[in-house]
């Protein structure tokens, strides 16, 4: 029988073709690669991605421990700003640190002596298709700016962190970018053991040129001395998981309009977030319609897809690339019930893994 809707359906086969092109582009380039926790952690996938990985890299304190616990290999604390109360307990679960600022540098390297610390450092170029996400826009947190304080601070740190690029699917680009960070700090580079050049490289896109990303990587890593870190997220999990949906309603009013037992804002946020469609295949038919969700928002739409057949009520429809950025995003929106995470085993098989109940709504809130 096959599961209630709505859940999110990870495939365990699509994730190995992803896993042999990080694979490849490890042995190549001798650059190590962190899964990107603050894109996906579904911990249940962790037996299938580690041994294909080095570790993992966190944005909070939770993250941190979960890469710890659930993953392995290394483990790189990051955050934008730790407090007083997480300090001791990132530490304690950490390889290395990494601050997101000198101030922080100052508050607390003297009790991460015992380990390698990084700073993130912004060097004022990046690639991104959105200023939401744009590392490098104006005014900027994310990493310090200031070259001169940068370079006072060297001998207090053993590496950096340059997550510069967002949803970057070319090679062409991504070196272009990294000549213009060479030319900027490539003398500070040349100082450091280790350099994080962070995620938002889509090296898993069909077609992609992975031997020259990986030839780039390795040159960059031998003519600065430093091991080279990645830390990818979305390219891992991409076109490995669907929403699973069902049709609840037709309505009509200028078009037809399926709502599903979903929600965007609940479910794929990222898509409203952005401004984004979701996805369906083959996309393709005489019959058109937006797929909406079930929440009171006025703009809960999926997109506007074409199907081969008429859709119906009970029918079931696969939203696309559902892995990045939603199950770590998902919410009690409207209370709509929460989808369940299930794997497709490589044999076919498909198992439940975490489901979610009223239980669940009420113990988020008070």
């Amino acid at each position: 029988m096959p599961l209630a809707t709505p859940h999110y359906l990870i495939d365990e086969n699509a994730l190995a073709a992803n896993l042999e092109r990080v694979d490849l582009l490890r042995s190549l380039s001798g650059a190590k690669c962190l899964l990107a926790l603050k894109c996906f952690a579904t911990w249940s996938t962790f037996p299938q991605l580690a041994p294909h990985m080095d570790g993992t890299t966190s944005s909070s304190l939770n993250e941190l421990k979960l890469g710890r616990e659930k993953f392995g290999g290394e483990t790189h604390a990051y955050s934008v700003a730790w407090s007083d109360g997480e300090i001791d307990e990132a530490l304690a679960n950490a390889d290395k640190i990494i601050f997101n600022s000198l101030g922080q540098l100052d508050r607390f390297a003297d009790k991460a002596g015992h380990m390698p610390i990084g700073l993130r450092v912004n060097p004022g170029v990046s690639h991104s298709h959105f200023d939401l996400a744009d590392p490098a826009r104006q005014f900027s947190r994310l990493g310090e700016a200031d070259r001169g304080r940068v370079e006072a601070a060297m001998d207090r740190v053993s590496g950096f962190m340059l997550h510069c690029n967002c949803e970057n699917d070319s090679v062409e680009a991504f070196s272009a970018l990294l000549d213009q960070i060479e030319t900027r700090i490539g003398d500070l580079l040349a100082r450091l053991d280790w350099v994080s050049l962070g995620g938002g490289i889509h090296f898993t896109k069909s077609g992609y040129d992975i031997e020259g990303l990986a030839a780039r990587l390795r040159a960059f890593s031998e003519k600065f001395g430093v091991q080279v870190y990645l830390e990818p997220g979305d390219t891992v999990v991409t076109d490995t998981t669907t929403l699973e949906v069902t049709v609840l309603d037709i309505v009509s009013n200028g078009m037809d309009v399926a709502v599903v037992d979903s929600a965007v804002e609940a479910h794929m946020l990222d898509l409203l977030v952005y401004r984004q469609s979701a996805s369906v295949a083959p996309d393709a038919g005489p019959h058109r319609y937006q797929i909406a969700g079930k929440s009171c928002l006025a703009g809960d739409v999926f997109g506007t897809f074409d199907f081969p057949q008429p859709l119906a009520v009970g029918d079931r429809i696969s939203l696309l690339n559902a892995g990045g950025y939603t199950m770590v995003k998902k919410n009690w929106f409207n209370g709509v019930a929460m989808p369940a995470i299930a794997i497709r085993r490589k044999n076919g098989s498909v198992d439940l893994v975490q489901s979610f109940d009223y239980a669940d709504y009420v113990s988020s809130l008070s």
